[in-house]
């Protein structure tokens, strides 16, 4: 998988005529396990290699952050102290997943001589899109505060992926964060509440307005925005167009289209010591 700019082409959206579809199109427009015919089978290989890893790797896990469930953060430290730190935040659409599920991304970075920090958030139905976007900088808060005592005090560079790619460009602006990595992410949610996905979030208009990248004004900080030349039309233009208002802004950050990568093999980019997200992110540090 290569970065191309040839990928930057739109992808024909289905969007573009959304009042007209019916339910099942807007599902499909964004339902990355049914366009991915294998997705089952990667998942699979994710967890288990995730599983076999965080009982090996040098770490410090399940650091309650904060009073919910999930307000826990793993920390696997670099052999330096102040080595510069990926902060990594897991997708799922805000109601799936957890971070012990993406301890196979650590040797991507680690292998460079950085630490890794993957804080875990509430889901919904439990809680609201509002309560999980206010808990990264709670994570983050923790991190700044009690890193260095866990082997953790360099550079941040925040990174997600899918709707950890959301939360990263919602928590940006956090004063211990260096720049941003958005991987897959999906940054307006109004099309969100026509899909079955909305049956757990339930977002209001106010929600919509507030915690869409694309509706908001933009954080001058540096942010990579990645996504897979083989990914739903949605996501790929998404992508395109955040870079596209960012870059009208002055803002700084790359558009990275991760040539013939579908929404999980993505994440490959970042898991190979030599995987371009895994350049990108270092990078971000120059």
């Amino acid at each position: 998988m290569a970065e191309s700019a040839h990928s930057t082409v739109r992808s024909l959206d289905p969007r573009g005529r959304w009042s007209e579809l019916p339910q099942a199109e807007r599902d499909a427009a964004y339902d990355n396990n049914a366009a991915v015919k294998n997705s089952a089978a990667l998942i699979a290989e994710r967890n288990e290699a995730s599983s076999r890893l965080r009982g090996t790797l040098n770490s410090n896990l399940d650091l309650p952050y904060g009073e919910r469930a999930n307000n826990k953060i793993d920390l696997y430290p670099a052999a330096k102290l102040d080595a510069p730190c990926l902060v990594f935040l897991h997708g799922g659409y805000w109601q799936r997943n957890s971070r012990e599920l993406f301890a196979m991304l650590v040797e991507g970075v680690a292998a460079h001589g950085w630490s890794v920090a993957i804080p875990g958030y509430s889901l919904a139905p439990e809680v609201s899109l509002t309560d999980i976007v206010g808990e990264i900088p709670r994570a983050l808060d923790w991190l700044a505060v009690h890193g260095p005592s866990c082997g953790v005090a360099g550079p941040t560079v925040l990174a997600g992926w899918s709707a950890g790619a959301h939360l990263v460009a919602m928590a940006l602006d956090h004063s211990h964060v260096h720049a941003g990595l958005a991987i897959s992410g999906v940054y307006d949610l109004a099309p969100i509440r026509d899909t079955g996905l909305n049956n757990a979030l339930k977002l209001t208009d106010a929600e919509i307005a507030t915690l869409s990248p694309l509706r908001l004004p933009v954080t001058p900080k540096r942010l990579d925005i990645a996504y897979g030349s083989s990914e739903l039309p949605a996501l790929v233009n998404d992508s395109i167009d955040f870079h596209d208002k960012r870059a009208a802004a002055g803002a700084p950050g790359k558009l990275i289209p991760v040539e013939g990568a579908d929404h999980f093999t993505i994440l490959e980019a970042l898991r190979r010591p030599n995987g371009i997200l895994v350049e990108a992110a270092r990078r971000l540090l120059d």
